[in-house]
């Protein structure tokens, strides 16, 4: 199983964590927008284009001011070098991650209650 972020660095931030109460829910483990990303549970794995999540100990703020921080990040790196090999590769955006997910949505079609695959809505 893939690790999420709050897993791998053990922040206690997530809904009913350690720290959840102390520090607040890190918008990572709520980001539902990103279900799936990198193979993640919300924007687990996905954690350095969300803005708010709390990395060395520090609010990190927006993406373009921490993804340099992000770079040197042992758990993104380790994501990369996992998904680099797979069919849908390896994104440091938002909207790489988004269009990857609508791919594998759109592939994977879940299968109506009449046996045929329905067609996933088209984002608005």
């Amino acid at each position: 199983m893939k690790k999420n972020c709050w897993e791998f660095k053990n922040c206690g931030r997530q809904p009913g964590g350690a720290k959840s109460k102390e520090l607040g829910i890190c918008p990572v483990t709520v980001y539902s927008q990103l279900q799936g990303a990198h193979g993640g549970t919300n924007a687990g794995r996905a954690c350095w284009v969300i803005a708010g999540s709390l990395c060395g100990g520090k609010i990190q703020g927006t993406y373009a001011q921490k993804l340099r921080n992000c770079w040197n990040c042992e758990f993104m790196n380790m994501v990369k070098k996992e998904e680099e090999p797979t069919e849908y590769g390896f994104s440091a955006t938002r909207l790489g991650m988004e269009k990857t997910i609508e791919k594998e949505r759109f592939r994977t079609a879940i299968p109506s209650p009449q046996g045929k695959p329905s067609q996933p809505e088209k984002p608005r």
